[in-house]
């Protein structure tokens, strides 16, 4: 039977899989359009997904050590995707395959290694719903928002 931290890396493993090929098949003139839902070019949505939401492993690791959680709201994540979205508004395919690869192995790689204790772990995170644990921070980042960013897209590119 795989452990839990096995089935989260898998699920993680197939979203960054789907990020990639779309990132890859998507074309050129879809490429500078931007999504309805954040506003953004597909490009830094798609880099939003590598360098945000992959990084929450840095989150959970504080969680997992019990490190003290630095105070952060919804509001200064969202100047910093704002800000995050401007400078790198002609960020290039080749730059997110780039970031995608490497972070959503490292990404992976992490939770693979993670114990079922390690998961369980919680810290009182009041942007995340109050009292959450490790796997609930990586499914709403990573399983929810981060597929949303996906489906978003995917939207993006489908609509006439």
């Amino acid at each position: 039977m795989a452990s839990q931290a096995q089935e989260l890396a898998e699920r993680l493993q197939a979203l960054n899989n789907e990020m990639i090929a779309f990132v890859r098949g998507v074309s050129e003139a879809d490429w500078g359009k931007s999504t309805k839902a954040e506003e953004w070019r597909l490009g830094v949505v798609a880099r939003h997904v590598g360098t945000g939401h992959y990084s929450i492993i840095e989150l959970a690791k504080m969680m997992i050590a019990g490190t003290p959680i630095p105070g952060f709201t919804q509001e200064l994540i969202a100047q910093s995707n704002k800000a995050h979205a401007a400078k790198h508004a002609n960020c290039t395919r080749e730059e997110v395959l780039s970031i995608l690869e490497a972070k959503g192995r490292k990404l992976v790689e992490y939770v693979r290694g993670l114990s079922d204790a390690d998961l369980a772990k919680r810290a009182n995170l009041p942007d995340f719903g109050g009292d959450i644990s490790v796997k609930q921070l990586f499914k709403a980042t990573l399983l929810h928002s981060a597929a949303e960013h996906l489906k978003s897209m995917r939207d993006t590119v489908t609509k006439k």
